[in-house]
């Protein structure tokens, strides 16, 4: 009870994944969506018409980054124990990092797009970004731009705030990006 907790049952399970993209196609506690969801709703529209994969990506990663700012004030103390409420976040177009990773995540898994949400350390900050999966490109890490020729390391949060300059030495070739969990 309150903060304190005690293993009331505790046992071994052999399972098998048979899909090894289900986990990253569904929502959990981090990545909360249903199909009444607002970001279903506008991950649909950004999807219509697409001929890819990569242009529903793209369409929603220049979404997200053009229409959530960064939320300072949450992000100075955010609260224990933090999920996003991915339709108050579009709501609000506002958003810390695991709010850009949730709502991105939520778009493009409900398009059945692959998408982790990846925790951890971008050089000494704590930090959530993305990766998703493209077809004969794989895993895709850290969020993706990709120029008709060349992919790069992306991150939605830091896209939307910074430079192009400051962004480019920041994430640099993404040995600056540390996972410690995957959603």
């Amino acid at each position: 009870s309150g903060t304190n907790y005690a293993t009331c049952l505790y046992a071994d399970l052999d399972v098998q994944i048979t899909d090894a993209f289900s986990p990253f196609l569904y929502p959990n506690q981090y990545v909360n969506f249903t199909a009444d969801s607002k970001v279903v709703a506008k991950g649909q529209e950004l999807a219509e018409g697409a001929s890819s994969d990569l242009e529903v990506i793209t369409r929603i990663y220049d979404y997200i980054t053009q229409n959530i700012t960064y939320d300072y004030g949450k992000a100075s103390d955010p609260p224990t124990g933090y999920t996003s409420d991915v339709d108050a976040i579009l709501a609000s177009g506002t958003g810390i990092c695991l709010d850009y990773a949730a709502v991105m995540a939520s778009m493009l898994r409900s398009q059945r797009i692959p998408t982790r949400l990846e925790v951890g350390y971008a050089q000494d900050a704590y930090h959530a970004w993305i990766s998703t999966y493209v077809e004969d490109q794989g895993w895709v890490n850290g969020m993706i731009h990709f120029d008709g020729k060349n992919w790069s390391i992306m991150d939605p949060t830091f896209a939307a705030n910074a430079g192009e300059k400051e962004l480019k030495s920041f994430i640099g070739d993404g040995k600056n990006y540390v996972t410690k969990y995957i959603y």
